[in-house]
């Protein structure tokens, strides 16, 4: 009949009886039971041992609070998704791209989105170049933007340009073709290893940028511990004042990240929390000199202590401090120990281009042994290309911008880079010094940490220190907007040295204006805080108060988008 087996029933019984009189091994079901009771058992051990290494680290209390704050997260992640709520958010958030984009892509002008038929002529091109540099722009020439440019007088630059029109076609990834070029490169590795009192043994490479640096360094701590220690899940502890590439760091090499708080009033790493978030999955420990927030350079020396006590790697992010820091003392300035002196410290990054005045697209990491940077290095020996090796993420690499950082270098010289020391950080203890004594920054603003370089962050009191960052944005001032806590700093470079009076003037009178909006609100009975105003505001304001930062995710996104619209 139809959907009945073809086995006659004689042979089907014959078949089942077979089965069920089949002798069973029970060697076979042992193995069985015992592959699955191990399997549970290292299932098991996984569990608690992570859950071990959280309570060691964070706490009971911490590890709830994370929980609280992980599941608010998560759970603000499906109301933003709701349809309704989702249709919303994007109608915001396309608004306030296309009010970006407004001001970052001028209407009108000229568009070239196909190559010219033919080639221009130079004066047209001349004339086009000319009309590119000077498109409007915060002034950072006149010393009205904070870092960004690291300028070192017009001499240097004309310098800088003559040696890079010398190796504009110059590529370190062929030493035989350019031997000059591959001279200069040690020789820059070798000025700044002396720079931050490198044992003999020590080596160092050049790289793009401080990103770089800080990603060579976690990239050459993965593979020593996966090489010595046979780590596979690789972790890192670091303050939550890091530099960012720490976290991109850990994104791109798949490490495990570790936020410690840097507490008031020292905004320093708190070294005891990092002692135990250590496990044997740990690769590298992290601390600044300075760091980028708040110019506050973290207590070191027990970084250090720490790392020799654990055998684990330190690294010191110097990208910031660069060719300051080495110099506070010479300059007569307070300084703490933050280099290859201390025996903790493994790597060190620091950026050429900033006061070391290279060219942008220069920076150093340095490594306290040629063992710990053979780990950063990349060799494919079997390409069908030939043998082929590079030392860092690059493989072509300009070696116009390394001519232009040994120029600088040896231009500048150890007595000239002292000079700018005292004037820098002079000046930014000047600017400290106003803030805490004049009656008006005083009562309003407050320094973060102690700041003993380049930086001096300040947060406000009773004002909204974004509306107070938008009103210099107003003067025509960029400073950089902060957050964890709410702030703003200040990163001197030489042209500022030349302003400061008038920032802080400036300072000064927008302070004083905000008052007044405060006051002109409470007359009006629409209480002390008003609606955010400006760009600042109204960004740090969303952003500090969303559990899920998907929101943001998205703006930076779409900023990123607008920069290649042409």
């Amino acid at each position: 009949m139809p959907g009945s087996s073809r086995i006659p029933i004689s042979l089907r019984d014959t078949f089942n009886t077979v089965k069920r009189s089949r002798p069973v091994n029970p060697q076979q079901i042992f193995n069985l039971e015992l592959f699955k009771n191990v399997l549970f058992f290292f299932f098991v051990v996984r569990i608690v041992r992570r859950t071990f290494w959280k309570l060691k680290g964070r706490g009971i209390i911490g590890t709830i609070v994370e929980l609280y704050h992980d599941t608010r997260r998560v759970l603000y992640g499906y109301f933003l998704r709701a349809p309704g709520i989702r249709t919303q958010v994007r109608k915001q958030v396309t608004e306030s791209l296309a009010k970006v984009q407004t001001k970052m892509i001028p209407a009108g002008g000229t568009r070239y989105l196909t190559l010219p038929k033919e080639g221009w002529t130079d004066e047209a091109l001349r004339t086009e170049l000319e009309a590119l540099a000077n498109m409007d722009h915060t002034r950072w020439e006149d010393g009205y933007v904070s870092g960004a440019v690291y300028h070192g007088e017009e001499d240097l630059i004309k310098l800088q340009t003559e040696a890079y029109g010398k190796f504009t076609v110059s590529n370190p990834i062929h030493p035989d073709v350019f031997p000059g070029v591959r001279k200069m490169e040690a020789e820059v590795v070798a000025m700044v290893l002396s720079m931050f009192h490198a044992p003999p043994k020590a080596a160092g490479v050049c790289t793009s940028g401080g990103t770089e640096s800080i990603l060579m360094a976690c990239y050459s701590a993965r593979q020593k511990a996966y090489a010595e220690r046979g780590v596979t899940e690789p972790e890192m502890i670091l303050p939550d004042t890091a530099h960012t590439a720490f976290r991109k760091a850990g994104d791109y090499f798949k490490i495990k990240i570790h936020l410690v708080p840097c507490p008031a009033p020292a905004y320093q790493v708190d070294v005891h929390r990092v002692s135990r978030l250590i496990n044997s999955n740990t690769i590298l420990l992290v601390g600044s000199a300075p760091n980028f927030p708040h110019g506050v350079i973290d207590d070191i020396s027990t970084l250090s202590k720490l790392a020799l006590k654990r055998r684990l790697p330190l690294h010191v992010d110097c990208c910031l401090g660069s060719f300051l820091v080495p110099f506070l003392d010479k300059a007569g300035f307070e300084t703490e120990p933050f280099d290859f002196r201390l025996k903790g410290v493994t790597s060190i990054s620091c950026d050429t281009h900033k006061y070391g005045f290279a060219p942008k697209g220069n920076s150093t990491v340095l490594y306290r042994s040629e063992e710990l940077r053979t780990y950063q290095y990349f060799v494919s020996p079997d390409w069908s290309g030939g043998l082929y090796a590079s030392p860092g993420i690059a493989g072509s690499r300009p070696g116009a911008l390394i001519a232009g950082c040994w120029t600088s270098m040896m231009r500048v010289g150890e007595a000239g880079y002292i000079d700018a020391c005292v004037k820098i950080v002079g000046c930014t203890k000047k600017i400290a010094d106003h803030v805490v004594n004049s009656p008006t920054l005083g009562a309003e603003l407050e320094i973060i940490g102690r700041p003993l370089v380049s930086v001096v962050a300040f947060t406000a009191r009773n004002l909204d220190i974004y509306d107070i960052a938008d009103g210099m944005n107003a003067k025509g001032w960029h400073l950089n907007a902060l957050q964890n806590p709410p702030a703003v700093h200040v990163a001197v470079t030489l042209p500022i040295t030349k302003v400061w009076e008038r920032l802080v003037a400036d300072l000064e009178a927008v302070i004083e204006a905000e008052r007044e909006k405060e006051r002109v609100r409470v007359v009006e009975g629409k209480g002390p805080k008003g609606k955010a105003s400006g760009d600042t505001a109204a960004l740090y304001g969303v952003a500090g108060s969303l559990p899920n930062k998907s929101i943001v995710v998205d703006l930076a996104n779409g900023f990123l988008d607008l920069l290649y619209k042409a």
